[in-house]
């Protein structure tokens, strides 16, 4: 009996020093700057600067941005997401759109696609694909403003 204590006890320890190590294998976590010469947008305007900054957070993923809006103002937000198909809340400001809420899903180890939601209802969507030599990720979104107007936007991120 002791012994088989131990070997669960050892098998646990294994497994929660093990979940760091599983994470940084997940090709979207780190910092990653925008590029803005290499990103482009219709029917709105992209920030002057902003740093995603992605992290394991237990089972789920946090993602943070920080920088300056193309008015000059300040963008910080951030959610945490388990990519299980719920709503995630999206807190702070200069969300693309406004958007109070994002659902992401995994489609595969490099690819991700997102639904951006303002009061419950859908505004946009976007997919972001980190490249094979890992050095970059370029995300791409459309949708549709408080205004109405239809908008779209390549960005690229550089990693740090």
């Amino acid at each position: 009996m002791r012994r088989m204590m131990f070997v669960l006890t050892v098998l646990l320890f294994g497994a929660v020093a093990a979940s760091p190590i599983l994470a940084q294998d997940n090709p979207f976590l780190g910092t990653w700057k925008l590029n803005t010469a290499k990103s482009k947008a219709e029917g709105m305007t992209l920030p002057k600067s902003l740093t995603r900054t992605v992290t394991a957070d237990g089972k789920s993923m946090k993602y943070s941005f920080e920088g300056v809006g193309a008015d000059g103002t300040a963008v910080a937000y951030s959610f945490s997401t388990n990519f299980d198909g719920k709503a995630s809340v999206v807190t702070g400001t200069g969300t693309p759109g406004g958007a109070d809420g994002i659902t992401l899903k995994h489609v595969s180890a490099t690819r991700t696609e997102a639904t951006l939601t303002k009061g419950g209802k859908e505004i946009g969507k976007s997919e972001a694909e980190v490249s094979k030599d890992g050095k970059t990720t370029t995300l791409k979104a459309k949708g549709k403003g408080a205004d109405g107007k239809e908008w779209s936007s390549t960005t690229v991120y550089d990693k740090q």
